[in-house]
C-alpha cells in the first residue's frame, strides 16, 4: 500500500513532513519536521493528544522555514482546515466552529492561522497517507513516536542516523504500557485494534434499494448526502475516522465519500474475503477501496460455511463495531429489518446516530 500522493509544488515549494504522536489520548506525546536530505526537529510534551502534535509539528516547521513551504501532514484535522478554508468560518464566528461550540486547540490554531494568513501565497498542505511506506513521512512518525517515548527532542540536518519504531495505526487511544493490537502476516488486524480518533461507523442498505448495482442518481444522492454528514463531523472531530465494512451499497459509498473528503476510513470485514462471489469489476473496486483504507481489521479466521453462518458473522461484526464507534451514519429505507433493528440498537449505544433516509417508506 505504498503512497502514491504527487505534489502539485514540488519545483516551487521546499517540501516539509510532518507528524505527531501520542503514548494515550491525552498522554506523553511528540511531534516532528522534516525536510527530505534537509534540516529536521523534533520535540515532547508530558500530556498533550495527538491532534495538538499534529498541529504543533506544523507550527513549528512553520515557523522556522523561510520562503515557499508545501507541508505533507497524514493529519486531516490539520489539512483539510487549510483545503475547505474552515479557518474562514471560525474567524467569522469569533473562534466558534459550525455547531457554535469554541474551536478545540485554540492556542495552537491561532498563531497558526495567522502564520498562514500572512504567508497565504507561500503555504501549500498536501495530505500524505499515513503508514503507507512512504520515506520521509516515515522517518518523521518515527522522531515523532520517539520524542513522545523519551520526552526529549532533538534536531539536525539530513537523515537522521538512529530512528526508532514506528507509530502503531490505531494506537493513540492505547494506554502506556498496553499491549498494542495484534497485526496479522497478511497486514490486517484482529479484533484487538481500536479506532485511533473519532470513530463513525456507517451502516445502510444494499444496492437494490439504491437505485440498482450501477452507477444511479439514487446512489449519487446518497453518496453526496454522505459526504455532507462526513464533512460536518470532521469539522467537529478533527481526527475523525470512518468504520465502514465496505458491503455493497451504503458502507461502499460510505468509503468513496470519505476518500475523497480526506478523511481516513478503516475497513471492519467479518471475514476473510468477504467478496468472493461478487462479479470480477465489483471485486476489483473493493481491492482498490481496501489499499486506500488507514488499516483493515478482520475479526474472523474462517469464511463462513453456508448463508446462516455468513449472517451470524455479520451480526458479530455489528456488535463489534457498536462498542468501538462513537457516533454512526445508517441510511435506511425504512424497510429493511436488518438496518432498522440497526438504527434503533445505536440509538441506544451511541453517543449520536445521523439517519439518512432514502427512497419512499
Amino acid at each position: 500500500m505504498a503512497d502514491r500522493s504527487v505534489s502539485r509544488h514540488a519545483d516551487t515549494h521546499t517540501a516539509v513532513f510532518t507528524d505527531g504522536a501520542c503514548r494515550g489520548n491525552p498522554g506523553p506525546g511528540g511531534w516532528a519536521w522534516v525536510v527530505p536530505d534537509g534540516p529536521w526537529a523534533s520535540g515532547a510534551e508530558a500530556e498533550t493528544t495527538n491532534q495538538r502534535m499534529e498541529l504543533t509539528a506544523v507550527l513549528e516547521a512553520l515557523r522556522e522555514l523561510d520562503g515557499p513551504v508545501e507541508v505533507h501532514s497524514d493529519s486531516t484535522y490539520v489539512v483539510n482546515c487549510f483545503r475547505d478554508r474552515w479557518w474562514e468560518g471560525w474567524l467569522r464566528r469569533d473562534w466558534r466552529n459550525s455547531k457554535r461550540e469554541p474551536v478545540a486547540n485554540r492556542d495552537l490554531w491561532e498563531p497558526l492561522v495567522e502564520l498562514y494568513r500572512a504567508r497565504a501565497d507561500e503555504i501549500a498542505f498536501t495530505w500524505v497517507k499515513g503508514h503507507a511506506e512512504h520515506e520521509w513521512n516515515d522517518i518523521a512518525d518515527r522522531l515523532a513516536t520517539e520524542a513522545a517515548d523519551t520526552q526529549q527532542g532533538r534536531r539536525g540536518v539530513g537523515r537522521p542516523d538512529t530512528l526508532g519504531p514506528p507509530d502503531t495505526p490505531g494506537s493513540a487511544d492505547t494506554p502506556a504500557g498496553a499491549a498494542a493490537p495484534r497485526r496479522r502476516r497478511d497486514g490486517t488486524y484482529t479484533s484487538t485494534w481500536t479506532p485511533s480518533g473519532h470513530a463513525v461507523v456507517v451502516w445502510g442498505v444494499q444496492p437494490p434499494a439504491l437505485g440498482g448495482y450501477d452507477p444511479n442518481p439514487v446512489a449519487d444522492e446518497v453518496k453526496r448526502r454522505l459526504g455532507e454528514v462526513l464533512a460536518a463531523l470532521a469539522e467537529h472531530h478533527g481526527d475523525l475516522v470512518v468504520l465502514t465494512g465496505l458491503r455493497l451499497g451504503a458502507e461502499t459509498l460510505a468509503a468513496e465519500a470519505a476518500r475523497e473528503l480526506g478523511v481516513p476510513y478503516v475497513a471492519v470485514l467479518p471475514y476473510p474475503e468477504p467478496d468472493a462471489l461478487w462479479p470480477a469489476a465489483t471485486r476489483r473496486h473493493f481491492a482498490e477501496l481496501l489499499e486506500g483504507a488507514e488499516a483493515v481489521v478482520r475479526l474472523e479466521d474462517r469464511a463462513p460455511a453456508d448463508r446462516r453462518r455468513a449472517g451470524q458473522a455479520l451480526d458479530r461484526r455489528d456488535a463489534w463495531l457498536r462498542r468501538v464507534a462513537d457516533e454512526a451514519i445508517v441510511v435506511t429505507d425504512g424497510r429493511d429489518r436488518r438496518i432498522t433493528d440497526l438504527l434503533q440498537r445505536a440509538e441506544g449505544e451511541l453517543e449520536a446516530v445521523f439517519p439518512i433516509e432514502v427512497g419512499e417508506r
